[in-house]
């Protein structure tokens, strides 16, 4: 088995790398901070001192960070990735950066004789965790088919987009159809409330119906419940909706439900509420119903 390090382990990277060591991967690990680190080093991961030192021990190297200048600083900055890649090492990258980033990184380690995957995910800390996380990849396929036993551990659905770059176009086509449904979401189950009527049954019945979706099943109950410790930090899910709305300024293409529900997100970021998972959205509901003066 290919030997794997693994940078960048938060609410979804750690998961997913202690699901590569149970699945019996050797496993190099990097993270700022040292405590994820020292907790899968318990488990079996080795320890490295920067993202080139990661590179240097491995076949194939994994980055899970938040952003795109976060994937660049990693793998293109000071003891960098790129600093340790040699052919014939592969790397993935499943973070959620910009498609332009993507293809950036791709040419840069093509450079070096390494091939790089774009291979974003949905599917949440719940998915991370049971390894069934939906992966969408963009590059050359002999790259991914070489990545396929890899991916196979930390995801279900796992889809063979494109050329490099294909991969976050496809995970921004997820955060616009998320965005707007946890929207949709939380208007329906305020409308409920606001009218007199119970809004879990009428939750319930909507799962029963046209209108189910995995986001009315997790995030409504969440909503329900005033549940909201991050799956998915709202702060997070802002970020990609930046990527959106960049993309279609890139494009000409006006995303007008995008930049909505992107504005509601900016007012519960502006409340301080960005740690928060994303199936918060409904507590701006919650107020914009409350009598005036309360």
């Amino acid at each position: 088995m290919e030997r794997i390090g693994f940078i960048g382990l938060g609410i979804m990277g750690k998961p997913m790398a202690r699901n590569l060591l149970r699945a019996g991967y050797r496993l190099v690990v990097y993270n700022r901070s040292r405590l994820a680190m020292e907790e899968l080093a318990q488990e079996g991961a080795l320890m490295a001192a920067s993202p080139k030192e990661v590179a240097q021990q491995v076949d194939v190297v994994i980055t899970c960070v938040s952003d795109s200048p976060d994937v660049e600083a990693v793998v293109l900055g000071a003891d960098g990735v790129i600093e340790g890649a040699r052919s014939p090492m592969l790397y993935i990258d499943m973070s959620t950066v910009a498609p332009t980033t993507a293809r950036k990184v791709y040419h840069a380690l093509k450079t070096k004789g390494v091939a790089a995957l774009d291979a974003p995910v949905s599917g949440g800390d719940i998915g991370a965790r049971q390894g069934t996380l939906s992966i969408m990849v963009g590059g050359d396929e002999p790259a991914f088919q070489r990545a396929l036993p890899i991916l196979r551990v930390m995801g279900k659905n796992i889809v063979y987009i494109g050329e490099a770059g294909a991969g976050q176009v496809t995970k921004a086509c997820n955060q616009i159809v998320v965005s707007l449904t946890i929207q949709g979401v939380a208007e329906a189950l305020t409308f409920a409330k606001k009218s007199g009527v119970d809004a879990a049954k009428v939750r319930e019945a909507l799962l029963g119906g046209f209108a189910q979706s995995r986001i009315l099943e997790v995030h409504g109950k969440r909503m329900l419940e005033g549940s909201f410790q991050p799956g998915f930090k709202l702060n997070l899910h802002r970020k990609d909706m930046n990527i959106v709305l960049q993309t279609g300024r890139e494009l000409n293409l006006p995303l007008l439900g995008s930049a909505q529900v992107t504005s509601l997100m900016d007012a519960l970021l502006a409340q301080g509420q960005g740690e928060l998972d994303n199936a918060a959205l409904i507590t701006l509901y919650d107020r914009l119903c409350e009598p005036p003066g309360n």
